[in-house]
């Protein structure tokens, strides 16, 4: 796999916003998002995007994307959809995104030989492990088995179920154990109040927002520069 692909440097905030169109893409970075992540049906929480759809939104802007590498809503994948996902991280290689976006499931363990078989066809690439994480049996052990796959630069978890008290400190614990190879992204139905306590009473500083900048604010809306702004000033405030 070679040396793990260095973490961005980042000194303050990003918010990270889920984009399925050009459209989206060019409003969130308008707006002023840190990194957009491509997705397509996000009605099922998100489906790896069509091909044309990546490209023309790598063409258009100039924030890092990273795409959605998930053939249903299950996290427990086929040995021909691995083979697919692994077919499109190749193309998607090709195409100048920042990363991809995958999570596989094995008997409540991350399934370390599907995402290494997926992430080899696209070694450049960076990585993040999406919210299959928050599906784990015992999820703060297994932070370690992602160190193993050294492209794996973030984990997406909302913190889990629980009071916000809860989610807030297993999150930071996560952190803990993650760093310094591995950032927490925090997502999962997060609204502006959310951000401005994480941002506050946490040593968290990386967000990811579907619905919260979508008017209207559903999987069926479309992603507006002002939502993304407003996010942005509760980072910075």
């Amino acid at each position: 796999m070679g040396n793990r692909a260095p973490i961005r440097q980042e000194t303050d905030a990003l918010l990270e916003v889920i984009v399925t169109s050009l459209d989206d893409a060019l409003e969130a970075e308008r707006g002023g998002a840190g990194r957009l992540e491509i997705v397509s049906h996000l009605e099922l929480g998100g489906l790896t995007p069509n091909l044309e759809t990546v490209q023309k939104i790598c063409q258009h802007v100039a924030t890092p994307v990273r795409v959605m590498l998930r053939c249903s809503e299950s996290h427990i994948p086929r040995p021909c959809e691995v083979e697919f996902l692994a077919q499109q991280a190749e193309v998607l290689a090709t195409l100048g995104v920042d990363g991809l976006v995958l999570g596989f499931l094995s008997e409540g363990q991350i399934d370390v030989a599907s995402t290494r078989r997926v992430l080899s066809r696209a070694p450049n690439l960076r990585a993040t492990f999406h919210r299959a994480f928050d599906e784990l049996t015992h999820p703060l052990p297994e932070v370690g088995r992602l160190k193993e796959l050294r492209q794996v630069d973030r984990i997406l978890t909302s913190g889990g179920d629980g009071p916000w008290e809860t989610r807030a400190k297993r999150l930071d614990n996560y952190q803990q154990v993650a760093a310094p190879e591995i950032k927490i992204l925090v997502g999962g139905g997060l609204d502006r109040v959310g951000v401005e306590r994480l941002r506050s009473e946490t040593q968290l500083r990386e967000f990811h927002i579907g619905r919260a900048v979508r008017v209207p604010g559903e999987a069926g809306g479309v992603v507006r520069a002002e939502r993304v702004k407003e996010l942005i000033a509760c980072l910075h405030g």
